[in-house]
């Protein structure tokens, strides 16, 4: 008998992944109940239940099977192996600083992913649209410091993350957003100029370098789920645990902790945090991270590499987000509930970047952004252009 939330797609994943326990135990493993939990376009996640037997004392496991790739897909960047590498180098981990699921058992034939079950744990965007602002703020607080434990146990693992990728039939590591942020240093101008009338200035396109030069190899590289928006993030009795690692890499430190600056740039739910609360989750994150990187508990350089990754991520969210607006000026995500206006995010990406390049002695880009916030209230005045905090801080408490 099947749960009543199950579909045809969690049933599938759920009974291969009992074919792959059973096949693993060398005894027939019961799976039942399936639950789909939701996934993607490439992936159907699921949770079920596990009958009692002597090879485990787990009472739930959760599923996660992708589709296979379609005809003349370029498999140098399979999110399935990522997927499965991340989880490998995150179960190596002490359990204390294991910022994931562990992994249980993974088939490159079904392309399925058997993992721990953290319980039915409420997301970090489901607590910011909650009314608890200090439930809000400390979770924040929890993805903060979780982020900058994740990134100092896994400083100078690079190699193993390599070797795990190899094993797994991967022959490159990327980080995906690398090409992208290439692509709109060079891009970026030309749109400006196409959709708002702006010219970038030369002393902005070589400002914006900075942030491109954190993509090489840095001195500060540690493993990144490359999407730490708050739908990827849980709340569990552990604390804040990440999810979805198709696009796990190395790269800079940060980067990710810059997505407190914009905030969690081109994601859906991209509302605005409270300055206070902002300054708080970066103290959290730098806490965890400078025994390892002493160099970034120094406030000079460290406000100086948050402000090339702040130019980074509004560059790279506008060259993502712009080209849409002309055609439909409506939320970043499907949810208009849970998600900004377009134009209005970018005002808000733009006007804080402004503020941070003129405390950073970055003036080409602080008239840029100037140029830009102006042309958006002049393209779209009926948009709000003030974008609002996420809803547990609208109380005005925290």
């Amino acid at each position: 008998m099947t749960d009543p939330q199950s579909t045809p797609g969690a049933v599938a994943a759920v009974a291969g992944a009992a074919r792959l326990l059973s096949r693993r135990a060398g005894s027939e493993v019961e799976l039942f109940e399936p639950e789909d939990l939701g996934g993607s376009g490439r992936s159907v996640v699921a949770r079920a239940r596990m009958a009692k037997n002597p090879f485990s004392d787990r009472r739930s496991v959760v599923v996660k099977h992708y589709a296979p790739p379609e005809d003349g897909t370029d498999l140098a960047s399979d999110p399935f192996r990522y997927e499965v590498a991340s989880c490998q180098l995150f179960t190596a981990l002490p359990s204390d600083v294991r910022p994931s699921p562990v992994i249980i058992a993974h088939d490159p034939e079904q392309r399925l992913l058997v993992l721990e079950d953290l319980g039915r744990s409420l997301t970090l965007a489901d607590k910011l649209f909650a009314p608890d602002a200090q439930a809000a703020r400390t979770c924040l607080l929890g993805w903060a410091r979780g982020l900058g434990r994740m990134q100092a146990a896994t400083a100078g693992r690079e190699g193993d993350f390599g070797a795990l990728l190899r094993r797994l039939g991967e022959k490159a590591r990327r980080d995906p957003v690398a090409d992208q942020a290439r692509a709109a240093l060079a891009g970026l101008p030309e749109l400006l100029v196409e959709i708002l009338g702006v010219e970038v200035p030369e002393m902005a396109l070589f400002e914006a370098q900075g942030g491109v030069r954190l993509l090489g190899g840095t001195g500060f590289r540690a493993f990144s789920p490359s999407d730490t928006c708050p739908d990827n993030n849980l709340v569990t009795s552990r604390g804040v645990r990440f999810v979805d690692f198709e696009w796990g890499c190395f790269r800079d430190v940060v980067l990710d902790a810059a997505y407190v600056r914009v905030p969690f740039p081109g994601c859906s739910s991209s509302f605005a945090l409270p300055d206070a609360v902002a300054d708080a989750m970066l103290d959290a994150w730098r806490a965890e991270v400078a025994p390892v990187w002493p160099e970034l508990d120094d406030p000079e350089l460290l406000e100086s590499r948050l402000a090339d990754a702040q130019v980074l991520w509004v560059w790279w969210s506008t060259w993502q987000l712009l080209p849409r607006v002309p055609e439909r000026d409506g939320p970043i995500g499907p949810d208009a509930g849970r998600s900004p206006r377009m134009s209005t995010a970018l005002r808000h990406y733009w006007r804080g970047l402004g503020v941070t390049a003129e405390a950073t002695a970055r003036p080409g880009t602080a008239a840029l952004a100037e140029a830009v916030v102006t042309a958006l209230d002049t393209r779209f005045p009926d948009a709000s252009s003030t974008l609002p905090l996420f809803p547990a801080f609208r109380g005005g408490e925290w």
